[in-house]
């Protein structure tokens, strides 16, 4: 591909990474700071060409295929936002990986990838970290407060078949998460299914609700441990709504400790003055069949230190109301 400023005539050869995917997809992925109109005049012009010849927008590439693509001019980052990024060393432990796909234990307070003011996050920080890396890309996305199992392709179709696993849920991915709500939630077991609407607020920000007018959301809910004012809670997704976890926690008046968004504001500026400076949600169990091969995958990402040490607080001040056997699992 050619860089920046670069006006000679480019070359490429399509690999395992590229396969399968459309050719406007592709250009738009790899030629980052063209415009997409530019992008696909040079299309309809014939200046791309597969094998030789000329090429339609939506064919879909295979190992092999000889690209040509003419001169362009590439947007450069501004060279305080790159070095700043280039400097930027984040530690993603790592919970399993194979030739088709990688599973990281995310940290709080960092974004899957750069966009919306972030210019740097997992995605960015992996491809710097791998440089040889032909193809990484998400296979789900996390909330930046949120930490824990995060999941990225390494094969194109390993990739397609983690999006298509995803979207069943019930029937694909066991995806289980912890998370410490106020008040003392009573029921050991709890389905709650209320739909949930995504709209924007007058300054532009992303929200959700409860509404009858939104998607329909399923989310299952275990008591591992309750404190006076404090529960510990197991959720399951059964549907993967954007902040669905924490809209049915709001929404049922059990927030969650530290939610800045949908939480109680008058508690997390008090907790923050304490031990607990984050959101208390974590990404902690997934059971899934491999994408490629088929074998069933269990991954757990320990409850990081931050939560754990906010667990001893509740202990010290409290004695346990209730406690599951699978706490134990948890600390």
């Amino acid at each position: 591909m050619n860089k920046a400023g670069n006006n000679s005539v480019g070359h490429v050869v399509v690999d395992e990474g590229a396969e399968g995917q459309r050719l406007d997809n592709w250009l738009i992925a790899h030629c980052k700071g063209v415009p997409k109109s530019h992008l696909y005049r040079i299309l309809r012009s014939g200046e791309v060409r597969v094998n030789g010849g000329r090429a339609d927008a939506a064919y879909r590439l295979r190992i092999g295929d000889k690209l040509r693509l003419p001169p362009m001019r590439l947007a450069e980052r501004p060279p305080d936002e790159a070095a700043d990024a280039a400097k930027e060393r984040v530690e993603l432990p790592i919970l399993y990986e194979d030739e088709a796909l990688l599973a990281i234990d995310k940290p709080e307070g960092l974004a899957v990838h750069g966009g919306s003011g972030v210019s740097f996050g997992v995605i960015e920080a992996l491809r710097r970290q791998r440089p040889q890396a032909k193809y990484l890309e998400l296979a789900h996305r996390l909330d930046r407060e949120t930490s824990g199992i995060l999941l990225i392709g390494k094969k194109r179709l390993a990739l397609t078949a983690l999006h298509d696993m995803f979207r069943e849920h019930g029937a694909g991915a066991d995806k289980r998460y912890l998370v410490l709500v106020k008040g003392r939630w009573m029921n050991i077991n709890q389905h709650v299914k209320a739909p949930l609407y995504k709209y924007l607020t007058d300054s532009g920000e992303r929200r959700v609700r409860v509404s009858q007018e939104g998607k329909v959301a399923h989310t299952v809910f275990r008591l591992l441990a309750r404190w006076p004012q404090v529960s510990l809670l197991e959720a399951q997704l059964n549907t993967g709504r954007t902040h669905q976890i924490r809209v049915h926690l709001a929404h049922l008046g059990f927030p969650i400790l530290g939610d800045e968004k949908y939480g109680d504001f008058a508690l997390n500026h008090e907790l923050r003055r304490g031990v607990l400076k984050r959101m208390a949600l974590h990404a902690w169990r997934m059971r899934f069949r491999h994408p490629l091969s088929g074998a069933l995958l269990e991954l757990e990402a320990a409850l990081p230190e931050t939560l754990r040490q906010y667990l001893a607080v509740l202990d010290a001040g409290a004695e346990r109301e209730y406690s599951a056997a699978e706490f134990a699992a948890v600390i």
